[in-house]
């Protein structure tokens, strides 16, 4: 048997799904989304937080990533990075960007397009130390995306940055930035076993969103 035929014979969308009735969507897309956030941490949805963080390089050539989703308000959505990371550059750029959050139990995607702004450094440096112990130890660490030529190196390192952080709790990594993506577009896509997907988007016009049906 091939790959092929293992791909085509696995079950797609054969679990039970909410319903969703987009006429009863309300006017502000961040009011669903936080619906929708919660309905996939009540149903046991696995870390429905992570999401896919689309960035385009000095090429124009596409580069993805999963990340954690920090927070949500009128400003928009919060992921956060080192700016000195790959993707950093990368919205340094070029601030466009893509979300995308996929909640397999449910059915549900949700597809975000905006603009990524940097948050104001006192908000990063409170998020920095508001991170897990192994969590800081690694962005202290820097060099994300730098070729690794030996495991070593890195537990070297590692050890370097436990003990120095060990000394000064409250050291924070200097490249470490909240990014706010400012949306433009929302879209929420509920899947049907008969294929009847249901596709709603929000658009932003100025201060107010349109909201538009799509065909699956």
């Amino acid at each position: 048997m091939t790959l092929r035929d293992l791909l085509r014979g696995l079950p797609v969308l054969a679990h039970e799904m909410p319903p969703f009735d987009p006429t009863t969507a309300p006017a502000d897309p961040l009011a669903l989304f936080v619906d929708w956030m919660a309905g996939a941490i009540d149903a046991g949805v696995d870390e429905p937080h992570a999401m896919t963080v689309s960035t385009v390089d000095a090429d124009g050539a596409p580069d993805a990533r999963v990340l954690i989703l920090k927070d949500l308000d009128d400003a928009g959505w919060h992921f956060a990075t080192s700016s000195a990371s790959a993707k950093g550059h990368q919205l340094a750029a070029n601030p466009a960007v893509a979300l995308s959050f996929h909640w397999r139990e449910q059915g549900r995607q949700v597809r975000v397009r905006g603009i990524a702004s940097a948050a104001d450094p006192a908000v990063s440096r409170a998020d920095f130390l508001a991170r897990p112990e192994g969590s800081r130890v690694a962005s202290l660490a820097g060099r994300q995306s730098d070729v690794l030529a030996d495991r070593a190196d890195l537990d070297r390192e590692l050890a370097r940055i436990r003990e120095q952080l060990a000394g000064d709790p409250d050291l924070v990594a200097g490249t470490h930035t909240v990014y706010t993506v400012a949306p433009r577009s929302v879209e929420f896509w509920q899947a049907d076993a008969e294929r009847r997907h249901v596709r709603l988007r929000y658009l932003r016009t100025g201060a107010a969103w349109e909201r538009e049906l799509l065909w699956p």
